[in-house]
């Protein structure tokens, strides 16, 4: 078959950019073809894919976007896919894999002026193309509770949507297991073997919740401060959060490391996974966490947060939201005697739960959708 993958932006290391690249290579091993349409791109992207860049002049992301969906849509109107696949919201689609989380619910937060502005409105009409009750829309559907706020907002047919677990790459996990790992990273980064590490990990500093953080590591009791570090792995702009270290008397503990693709041995070589997402559809680095058996302290917007919740391998900050309850949180965990218990449930869990079936049960979707196995149900 022929599939026409579509996404805005890619580069190597956001989550949305691994769960396609991922899904294009199991599509691709499965003998189809693939062409992809992005707006940019960075990083190399493998020579079996058929690439086309599709410019916009447009200054606003949001136009861009926008101008992206009509080029896309005039192309695809004139060749013969099987199915078109889009990782970013967009009319036209066949599928959307929806690692996103719902715009409407988001924006909904913001104040009168943000709602008015040209960039919700167009954003908003973007997502309802996918999602509203009229669309014909297929859904690979990563979160439980993203899932339900579509149908909250749009009235969506609960048929559209399609079920698939996380999609941890056990190849990549295994380099947390390699002996030694801990203690070469540690000596690598200078880190002493009594000094606590706390590790975040993820683009878009501000969505993650590394504000948050870095309040929480300034609150913590005098004798667990001094011997604690914040790593905090990803893309962002750091400006702004180094300032509020220096501001709250942690700049010398707190280190931004910018993107890396050793993620795993950051995991091996830390204490805690650190995770107070102010929005997050899935937070695949939760999962990976328990896998390299770190325990985990994440808020409750996070979509993944459940399976910590399930196998009691950490804490979860409830909303709403309460910067006390995290500072009191990672306190706690990190003087707690419960590390060990919580790694053993992690790992109880995951032995018990698929983790990583997420790429081979979404090209079974594709596939079923492409050759008419499954059918749209009619408006």
């Amino acid at each position: 078959m022929k599939f026409a993958f579509c996404l805005f932006k890619y580069f190597p290391y956001g989550g949305l950019q691994r769960g396609f690249l991922e899904l294009a290579r199991t599509c691709v091993n499965r003998g189809h073809e693939l062409d992809v349409y992005t707006l940019s791109r960075e990083g190399r992207l493998p020579e079996n894919l058929n690439i086309f860049d599709i410019p916009s002049r447009h200054l606003t992301n949001h136009r861009r976007y926008q101008s992206f969906a009509k080029q896309v849509n005039r192309i695809i109107a004139a060749a013969d896919y099987d199915a078109v696949v889009g990782f970013n919201k967009m009319p036209g689609l066949d599928i959307y894999f929806a690692s996103d989380v719902c715009y409407a619910a988001m924006a909904d937060q913001r104040n009168f002026l943000y709602r008015m502005s040209g960039r919700c409105r167009t954003l908003k009409a973007m997502e309802r193309a996918v999602f509203d009750k009229n669309s014909k829309t297929h859904i690979i559907s990563i979160s439980e509770k993203t899932k339900k706020q579509y149908i909250d907002y749009y009235g969506t047919d609960e048929n559209r949507f399609h079920a698939v677990p996380p999609g941890i790459s056990k190849k990549r996990m295994a380099l947390a297991h390699i002996p030694g790992t801990r203690k070469e990273w540690r000596r690598e980064f200078d880190i002493q073997p009594a000094e606590n590490v706390v590790l975040m990990v993820g683009s878009d500093y501000r969505r993650k919740g590394v504000d948050r953080a870095i309040k929480a590591m300034a609150a913590l009791p005098r004798h667990l401060k001094d011997a604690t570090r914040l790593v905090i792995v990803g893309k962002g702009k750091k400006g702004a959060y180094m300032r509020l270290a220096r501001k709250l008397g942690v700049f010398s503990q707190v280190y931004f490391t910018g993107q890396r693709d050793d993620v795993p041995r950051f995991l091996a070589g830390a204490d805690l996974l650190l995770h107070p997402a102010y929005h997050e559809n899935t937070g695949t680095v939760l999962i990976e966490a328990m896998a390299a058996g770190l325990p985990v302290l994440a808020t409750d917007a996070c979509g993944y947060a459940g399976h910590i919740k399930s196998a009691d391998a950490g804490k979860i900050v409830a909303s709403p939201f309460r910067q006390e309850a995290l500072n009191s949180m990672l306190a706690f965990m990190l003087d707690s005697q419960d590390k060990r218990r919580w790694r053993e449930n992690a790992k109880a869990y995951l032995a018990a739960t698929d983790v990583s079936g997420r790429h081979e049960k979404s090209a079974d979707v594709i596939e079923n959708i492409a050759s008419g196995q499954i059918l749209c149900s009619k408006p």
